[in-house]
């Protein structure tokens, strides 16, 4: 794979950014309130916007709420919950797919059985989705995935499974990364450009693969740990911090070339 600034866009006028948050613009961390979020990045992240003329949107597994939260005072359009909520514009409006919440409350109360067996087991309640970590247990995934297995008979096909970097998640099956990349596509300022997608994780890889359908480009950040549709690969998320705050810089020159 090639590095991230071999395709980095000559004329930002023409793409669009899609744009995951942990791992991928910020390192992650044994729980999800742990992360450090680089003083600058958040300003970058609104310069590059600027430059994009609002074509930029952060496709998230965390809530909107909590992408806000991380990146204030700034606010961008959000895909959040692996595009089960979707912000288009600023200010806008949150679109959320529906939820079975008494099938939700059950398979928390599964969930809290494993927190309380596994010491360094968290539970990750988002609203309209659960996420279970295991990161400084790794022992318990044994135990999780039997668990989540069984969840599902229960639970019917109106959900699915979403495994990541040591974290088993259970959320709504309606939308995923890539239905929330195209959706936005299909509206101004997205609309009429090349979209570009940076992920670091499996639930990314629909991102990737719709980015590659319309002919943009798609960045994996990290070691995958699994075959990735992405075109090309960086190694941390330093490396994107450091592209992002060249290409707010740049003007229409493109940065000079990193090594692979």
């Amino acid at each position: 794979m090639t590095g991230i600034s071999q395709v980095f866009p000559d004329d930002l006028r023409r793409w669009a950014f899609f744009l995951d948050v942990d791992g991928t613009l910020i390192d992650l961390a044994d729980t999800p309130d742990g992360v450090i979020m680089p003083p600058k990045l958040p300003h970058q992240i609104a310069d590059l916007s600027a430059r994009l003329d609002g074509a930029l949107a952060l496709v998230s597994g965390r809530s909107i709420q909590s992408v806000d939260t991380l990146f204030r005072p700034y606010r961008f359009p959000v895909a959040g919950l692996h595009g089960n909520e979707m912000r288009h514009e600023m200010d806008g409006s949150v679109s959320r797919t529906p939820v079975d919440e008494h099938r939700l409350d059950n398979a928390k109360r599964s969930f809290e059985g494993i927190v309380a067996k596994w010491p360094g087991v968290i539970l990750e309640d988002k609203g309209a989705a659960l996420a279970i970590h295991y990161r400084q247990a790794p022992a318990a995934f044994a135990e999780i995935d039997v668990c989540v297995t069984q969840l599902f008979l229960k639970l019917g096909p109106h959900w699915t499974r979403q495994d990541g970097k040591m974290v088993v998640e259970i959320r709504p099956s309606g939308a995923n990364k890539g239905s929330a990349l195209a959706k936005f596509m299909r509206s101004p300022p997205f609309a009429k450009r090349l979209p570009l997608a940076i992920g670091d994780d499996l639930t990314d890889e629909a991102m990737f693969k719709v980015a590659n359908t319309l002919s943009g480009q798609s960045i994996l950040v990290g070691s995958p740990g699994h075959v990735s549709q992405a075109r090309s690969r960086v190694e941390s998320p330093a490396m994107v911090q450091a592209w992002l705050g060249q290409a707010t810089h740049a003007g229409e020159n493109r940065p000079g070339r990193d090594e692979k």
